[in-house]
C-alpha cells in the first residue's frame, strides 16, 4: 500500500480551498470567479434580494458558509462536537445593511482563516473523517459559491 504524505496533502487542500474562496489557480473555476472576488461587487441591497421565489438571500448563503467552516473546524478539533441548527440562518438572515453585509464577508474571511491555520496546524491526518471534513469544506463551499454566482445572473441581469 503505497501512502502520501502529510505535507503533499496539506498543500493540495490549501491550493484547492485557496482557489475557491481567494485567486484562481485553474483547477476548477475560471478567472476572477473565487468566492471572494465574486462578492467584491455585491451591494448590501443585492445580497438582500432571495435567490429565485423561495429560496435564501445571497447574504444568507454567504453567512451560512462561514458557519459550516466554523461547525466543521470544531467538529474536526472535538470529535463529540454537538449538532448545528443548520435551519438558523435561512430562517433569520434575510435584508441586510451594509454594515451588517460587510460583517457577514468579514465573518466569512476570519472562517476561512481559521480552517487555513487548522490546517497548517495539522501535523498528520489521522483518519478518514478528519479527511473527509476537508475535502467537504471544499465541496460545500465551492456548491454555495456557484448558487451565489448562478443568482448573480439574475440579479444583475
Amino acid at each position: 500500500m503505497s501512502t502520501i504524505q502529510s505535507d503533499h496533502f496539506s498543500a493540495a487542500l490549501s491550493i484547492l480551498l485557496d482557489e475557491t474562496f481567494d485567486s484562481v489557480h485553474g483547477y476548477y473555476l475560471d478567472r476572477r470567479t473565487s468566492l471572494f472576488e465574486t462578492l467584491e461587487g455585491i451591494s448590501a441591497d443585492e445580497a438582500s434580494i432571495p435567490v429565485g421565489g423561495k429560496c435564501a438571500t445571497l447574504a444568507a448563503q454567504v453567512k451560512h458558509t462561514a458557519f459550516y467552516l466554523e461547525v466543521a473546524r470544531a467538529s474536526i478539533q472535538d470529535p463529540d462536537y454537538p449538532g448545528a441548527d443548520w435551519g438558523e440562518i435561512w430562517r433569520t438572515v434575510s435584508r441586510v445593511t451594509p454594515q451588517e453585509w460587510k460583517a457577514i464577508q468579514s465573518e466569512l474571511r476570519l472562517s476561512y482563516n481559521r480552517i487555513l491555520d487548522l490546517i497548517k496546524e495539522t501535523p498528520a491526518w489521522l483518519n478518514e473523517d478528519q479527511i473527509a471534513t476537508f475535502i467537504a469544506i471544499i465541496v460545500h463551499s465551492a456548491y454555495h459559491l456557484g448558487e451565489i454566482r448562478q443568482a448573480l445572473c439574475t440579479i444583475k441581469a
